[in-house]
């Protein structure tokens, strides 16, 4: 392995060159998860400049999450054929290329296939740059490293929103392509020094059923959550069902769903799934009750529902910490009842809760969130041979991607049917926070499991 040397990853010890490595990597994460919301506020303004309808100029966002969706599964597959840093890198250059495209598009429609191309790029760059990261770490500092790389996972969201509004009103529409094209280039010079070289493991070819199955499978099953589309998720379901089935019996399958037979992945997956549905279907809810009930401008409820981010981003140096000390499992209970904590005063929100208590509240609840998805990642990868990681990252991603759209289509479906049928009332956004608690709840089923799986492993 070529590059510079970061240490055994049987060590304990965070070496500076590891930190460089982490620091890139999770630059690439970040321009990833930060372009899938920078566009959206801005998207009335963009059919405005194009003259297209809204619910054409949708299709830039939709688009993108879409092919983000679609590559997930492939993933692991082109990490294993042609080495996990060059799929990195190409990456990188590709997403700088599509969004300068992006920028420079003369059209809607062309500026729709662009973001497509660049969130297959994206779609990619994150689980590449998950699996290159956990290969070389190794199981005695997984925990710390990770929560690092979950970083602009929580924060893009938050920093897309505010910069989205503020270079589309002063800057243009094109510079929320255009800034991301420094940073990538910066990445590409810097992982081409510092990231480390390994060959491909995997000359097998490709599945290409379970490429085909998977790539449109889960898609629409996205897009149907997303959308309210019942035909559409359920032919997706239909079609990863049936992706099920196959790879249980393919000698080599895109994705190795035996992983699932170990109780301690199985139950991690099990967290990440309904963390999924908790996490990102209330960061679709609250923003509502400052917009519809408060009636706050854009920018000003992306500042108000920052603290969420906040808090989360702070417990993540402690869950590493504590991941990799004492296990991940009780770590990831005591964060759901702490998540549980922060969400049960916004299941009791009226129309007249002080703002600075809200950002309280919220605070608390990042703290839970952070000390239960990072944690359930690691403590799920900790069970998993190496030469497997390329397949159990992508399937971890899969799930919280269908738990997240899943999470936000009905829990945005049950709050707009209340503010239908009762304008501006605080009681909608209150009893979805009510539905968050109670399947953050029963996410302590299967965390349990994990605590008493660690605790036996450890007798």
């Amino acid at each position: 392995m070529a590059g510079r040397m970061i240490g055994s990853p049987d060590e304990d010890r965070l070496t500076p060159a590891l930190w460089g490595t982490a620091a890139i990597l999770t630059v690439g994460g970040f321009l990833s998860m930060f372009t899938s919301t920078v566009v959206t506020v801005a998207l009335g303004t963009i059919a405005a400049g194009f003259r297209a309808p809204l619910g054409t100029a949708q299709w830039i966002a939709t688009g993108y999450l879409l092919a983000l969706a679609a590559m997930v599964p492939v993933s692991g597959w082109a990490c294993r054929r042609f080495g996990t840093t060059r799929v990195w890198l190409v990456c990188v250059g590709l997403f700088a290329v599509f969004s300068a495209l992006c920028a420079a598009a003369p059209s809607v429609e062309a500026l729709i296939a662009f973001r497509v191309l660049q969130g297959a790029a994206g779609g990619l760059l994150v689980p590449a740059g998950q699996i290159l990261f956990a290969t070389m770490v190794g199981p005695k500092r997984l925990g710390r490293m990770m929560a690092v790389l979950s970083i602009p996972i929580y924060l893009a969201p938050v920093l897309g929103t505010l910069a989205g509004s503020v270079l589309a009103e002063r800057f243009g529409v094109p510079w929320l392509f255009l800034v991301n094209v420094p940073l990538a280039l910066l990445c590409l010079l810097l992982g081409r020094k510092r990231l480390p070289r390994e060959r491909p493991v995997d000359t097998r070819p490709l599945d290409w059923r379970g490429l085909a199955l998977t790539v449109t499978g889960l898609p629409l099953l996205v897009y149907g959550f997303a959308e309210a589309a019942p035909i559409a998720s359920g032919a997706g379901a239909i079609l990863l069902a049936v992706f099920v089935v196959t790879a249980l019996r393919s000698p080599a399958p895109l994705l190795d769903l035996r992983l699932f037979r170990d109780r301690t992945f199985s139950s991690a997956a099990a967290v990440i799934f309904g963390m999924g549905i908790a996490l990102f279907g209330a960061m679709i809810v609250l923003p509502l009750y400052y917009l519809d009930v408060r009636h706050e401008s854009l920018v000003a409820t992306g500042f108000l529902t920052a603290p969420l981010a906040l808090g989360t981003v702070l417990a993540l140096p402690l869950a590493g910490r504590l991941t990799d000390r004492i296990g991940g499992a009780r770590v990831i209970f005591a964060g759901l009842i702490v998540t549980i904590i922060g969400t049960v005063p916004l299941a009791l929100l009226t129309g007249s809760d002080d703002y600075w208590w809200l950002s309280a509240v919220q605070v608390v609840r990042g703290c839970g969130i952070g000390l239960t998805t990072t944690p359930a990642l690691a403590t799920g990868l900790v069970s998993v041979p190496k030469e497997r990681i390329s397949h159990a990252m992508p399937l971890f991603a899969m799930l919280q991607r269908i738990g997240g759209s899943f999470g936000t289509s009905v829990l945005t479906a049950v709050v707009a049917a209340r503010l239908a049928a009762a304008p501006g009332s605080a009681a909608a956004v209150a009893g979805a926070h009510g539905w968050i608690a109670v399947i953050t709840a029963i996410v302590l089923i299967p965390s349990w499991f994990l605590v008493r799986a660690e605790m036996s492993t450890k007798d």
